[in-house]
Order: structure tokens, then sequence, then C-alpha cells
């Protein structure tokens, strides 16, 4: 039986994809959000890789999703995918250089798990990054309050970066570098919005945070 979580990216896999088409300067400002503290080398792989939206232009080479139909859109975007769980990753332990996870969070079963399991799979000093909206943020906010009219966001549970602050230092990892933007309204990101450190201003926050 499908999750409740992971239902909707198989029965409105094209809505999803329409999304970025529809925003097309909000998708580009998150890109540079996260290219800006993703590594620039190194084996890498995309836990909740969807679409490939941010694996393929920012060279991931893996990716795992859940949904068959989003690993169909990911191989086209030349991403090698494989269906699995976040919490449940085919890989053995060291394998990897950096994980990325965009908007996941909010969708995993136990996101302590995905972040243990993203520990495991990393070399020692690999790095995790995770993008997401902030909770506490005016989008977050908005989310929250229309949840039930969201057919993606029905069943999420939003993180506010304090939450996901804890959760990578209770799996071991150290030294969070933060970066942010999306600080309008999304019906008014009219062009790419300028990167900004730190976070608590935009509603999309990445954050970095290493594997001793």
């Amino acid at each position: 039986m499908e999750s409740p979580r992971v239902a909707p990216f198989v029965h409105h896999h094209e809505r999803y994809e329409n999304w970025f088409e529809r925003h097309g300067a909000a998708y580009l400002s998150e890109l540079v959000a996260v290219r800006a503290l993703l590594p620039w080398a190194g084996r890498g792989l995309e836990i909740g890789v969807g679409s490939a939206r941010f694996a393929a232009p920012l060279g991931v080479e893996f990716g795992i999703d859940p949904a068959p139909e989003m690993l169909a859109y990911a191989r086209e975007r030349g991403v090698r995918a494989a269906c699995a769980v976040a919490e449940a990753l085919p890989f053995g332990r060291a394998t990897f250089d950096y994980a990325l996870v965009v908007t996941t969070i909010c969708f995993v079963d136990d996101a302590a798990a995905m972040i243990a399991e993203a520990h495991r799979v990393l070399k020692p000093g690999g790095a995790l990054v995770i993008g997401f909206i902030d909770r506490t943020s005016a989008l977050g906010r908005e989310y929250e309050a229309h949840r039930e009219e969201n057919v993606f966001y029905r069943a999420a549970r939003f993180y506010s970066g304090d939450e996901v602050e804890r959760l990578l230092g209770e799996a071991g990892f150290g030294a969070p570098v933060w970066a942010q933007t999306l600080t309008r309204p999304l019906p008014e990101v009219r062009e790419i919005e300028p990167l900004r450190a730190g976070r608590g201003q935009g509603s999309f926050v990445v954050v970095k945070a290493s594997r001793p």
C-alpha cells in the first residue's frame, strides 16, 4: 500500500512538474541557494530525488525515491535513480562524499531515521545538505494553514530551522552552515532572489553539516 506521503507524487506527478514551470524564479532561487552549499566535487546522492529538478542541474549522479513516476523523470534527466525510501538506503557505509535532501524532509515518515541513514552512507568528512521550507517562515505558515487544500502537503510535516539543527546534532553531524532565500510571498517572486547567509528571513533555507 502506498504511503499517504508518497501517493500524491505517484498520482499527481504532472502537477508536481508543472509547479517548477509556474514558479520558475522561485525554483531557480532555491537552486542557487542549494548550489552555494553543495560540494562541487565527489560522489553524490540525492535522497528523495523526485523528478531530479535539483540533482540533474547540480550534477548529483545518484538518487533514490519511493515513487516510480518520479524516478522516470529523474532517469530521463540523466540521474542514476533507484526505488527506495529515505529511512533504508540501499547503499553500504561510507559510500558517498555528499548527500542532498531538498524538501524531502517534510514527506518522510521518520526524519531522524533519514538523517541517520545519510550519516551512515557518507564518508568521514562528507557533507549533508538539506533544503526545506522553514515552518516558522511566512511561506511555511501559509502552507500549514492551507495544508488540507494541497494534495501534496496534506500528510506533510514541516520543520523549523531549530528542529532540523537538533536532528542533525542528534545524528552526529557538526558545524551547520545556513543560507536562505525567498523572502517575499511566492506569487511576488518574479526574478531570482539574491542568496542570504543565515536563517530567519527567507522561507527556503539550506543547511550544510559535516560528518566527522
